[in-house]
């Protein structure tokens, strides 16, 4: 029998980005922060920087 544990987090986190993304303007946007949330990528400094 084979777990499908690491699959079902994997749809889960894909889910949770997109509740989160109904406000981005682009479908480009929503791909940038899918491939940063599943690919565990750095989120850059100036995402977070209010001037």
């Amino acid at each position: 029998k084979i777990s499908l544990g690491a699959v079902e987090g994997q749809n889960n986190k894909a889910k949770v980005v997109i509740r989160k993304s109904y406000g981005f303007k682009t479908a480009k946007m929503l791909e940038i922060a899918l491939y940063h949330k599943l690919g565990q990528l750095p989120v850059p400094d100036l995402a977070h920087r209010y001037f």
